[in-house]
């Protein structure tokens, strides 16, 4: 058994949901912690990719810094090499 204080209004909206989805106060609540609880359990973006994130790696920490520079010597390179 629980207690908790809710404001008013967001125990009106707590009401005016359950009689709106056809459940009870209580079963509204434990659904939502339910849900709330499944969601925080879940992997991150970084978690479910972790495995793949620099597997390719080109060795240089600063690609996202440079990338201007490095993208226009590339190009120069392209073009001296034709």
């Amino acid at each position: 058994m629980l207690t908790l204080r809710l404001n008013p209004e967001l125990e009106q909206t707590i009401n005016n949901t359950a009689k709106k989805l056809g459940l009870t106060k209580s079963e509204l609540i434990r659904q939502s912690i339910n849900d709330y609880i499944s969601r925080l359990e879940q992997p991150n973006a970084w978690e479910a990719g972790e495995d793949l994130f620099g597997k390719y790696s080109s060795g240089l920490g600063n690609l996202s810094e440079h990338r201007k520079y490095l993208i226009k010597n590339k190009l120069k390179d392209k073009i001296k090499r034709q």
